[in-house]
């Protein structure tokens, strides 16, 4: 997998770093508190989904399951801990 969109946490701090080290080469960061992202689609180029639970708006959670499954892309749903990311990403 190369690309991952995040979806959640206003700041990603190392966790980006800390994603690049493990193979991927593109991560895209959506914050997850406007609830006007409802609205956007996932880009085309996304290999995995990961939603941070503790920081997004429940309904954009949702619609962001919905349009993943439409898209047949995986997705993955873990706290804003290194170490909750790390084990959810192995499970792919």
């Amino acid at each position: 997998m190369q690309s991952l969109l995040v979806v959640g946490g206003d700041k990603l701090g190392n966790i980006t770093k800390k994603l690049e080290q493990e193979g991927y080469k593109e991560v895209i960061h959506l914050n997850g508190r406007n609830t006007r992202m409802t609205r956007k689609e996932i880009p085309r180029k996304i290999d995995l989904i990961l939603v941070l639970t503790d920081y997004i708006n429940h309904n954009l959670s949702i619609v962001i399951k919905r349009k993943a499954q439409k898209q047949e892309i995986p997705i993955r749903f873990s706290k804003r801990s290194w170490c909750s990311i790390y084990t959810e990403l192995k499970k792919t």
